[in-house]
């Protein structure tokens, strides 16, 4: 079979499309920020919020009993990749909570996108991006998971935890957003670092205790799914111990923060973190005490993955930029950091 020669007005048509196509790439590639504009900081709170809105509607799948309103994965049923009108309210709770990972996904790449020009000015802002966009389908996959081994409670303790991960590396992204590029250094008191930190680990503890006492207690997901098997009265009791040093120490980090360098804003973030704090115990010992509703739970664990951003925050502010100028009051600390 022979084959048709190329005419000229083949060739001409494919060269306009060539010409198109690079003129659209070429607009749509200035269209992109060359450096930080309100688009960028929009998108990185953006980023945020969707980070911290997706653990209040994957506790209300958990709360409401909605964990295999999709049985399966990642079809929602076998033969069908949405929920059937069979399946009832849990299988529309559970299906929703799934199409918001499309959202943190279109997030996700809209954030990678909008630093992609500024990735040689900006490479912090690059890796952290990119980080966020690999991750979130990674998510998806640990809740897909969660379905195939029928609520595991481990399995759903990791699924949280890969969310705090993420809700840490959105808060880093807001903070460097606003950052001044370049080498930073520490601008708070050697005490004071140490402190922070130490009140990190103790976050970090308080929240996987916490999520250990959530797979002991009575929101399973599902009505057949299995428990951790600990004591939920000892484990609650386990739980508020790191809390509670945590609390302490925070107050630590308020006083302490009203003898730093007021660029670092500290006094904001400190005093954001304790407020966090307050009412997280508040809503703790509130569930506690009235049987643990699930809109009381729901709110705990939003609040916990809000206390792993502001934490993340403060430990963020603990370094300046190297040219950053000083407060006179503050000088004295800083040079004696500095020797």
């Amino acid at each position: 079979m022979s084959v048709p020669p190329t005419t000229t007005a083949d060739t001409g048509f494919g060269q306009r499309a060539a010409r198109y196509g690079a003129a659209l790439w070429r607009r749509f590639w200035n269209w992109l920020p060359a450096t930080i504009d309100r688009r960028v900081v929009a998108l990185a709170w953006a980023t945020l919020v969707v980070q911290i809105g997706i653990v209040g509607t994957g506790g209300l799948v958990r709360l409401t009993g909605s964990g295999l309103g999709c049985p399966t994965w990642p079809q929602c049923t076998p033969g069908s990749l949405v929920n059937t009108p069979e399946m009832g309210i849990h299988g529309v709770i559970e299906f929703g909570n799934r199409l918001l990972t499309f959202v943190l996904v279109a997030v996700a790449i809209l954030m990678f996108l909008f630093v992609v020009r500024m990735r040689r000015e900006r490479p912090d802002l690059f890796w952290l991006s990119l980080a966020i966009g690999l991750y979130v389908p990674l998510q998806a996959i640990i809740g897909g998971i969660t379905v195939l081994t029928n609520l595991n409670p481990y399995v759903v303790g990791l699924h949280y935890f890969a969310s705090v991960v993420l809700v840490a590396l959105a808060a880093v992204l807001v903070v460097r957003v606003y950052a001044t590029p370049g080498p930073r250094e520490l601008a708070v008191p050697r005490w004071y670092a140490v402190t922070t930190h130490v009140t990190t680990a103790l976050v970090l503890v308080t929240v996987v205790v916490g999520i250990l006492v959530t797979g002991s207690g009575p929101h399973a997901g599902d009505g057949g799914a299995a428990r951790n098997g600990l004591n939920p009265e000892f484990m609650q009791h386990v739980h508020s111990w790191p809390a509670y040093i945590t609390f302490a120490l925070t107050i630590a980090l308020v006083v302490g923060a009203q003898r730093t360098d007021p660029v670092l804003r500290l006094r904001l973030w400190t005093g954001l973190l304790l407020a966090v704090e307050l009412t997280q115990i508040v809503v703790g010992l509130w569930q506690a005490r009235t049987g643990l509703p699930i809109w009381l739970v729901n709110i705990h664990m939003v609040l916990a993955v809000m206390l792993v951003a502001a934490m993340t925050v403060v430990v963020m502010n603990l370094k300046a930029p190297v040219s950053a100028p000083l407060d006179p009051h503050i000088a004295p600390a800083a040079d004696a950091r500095r020797a």
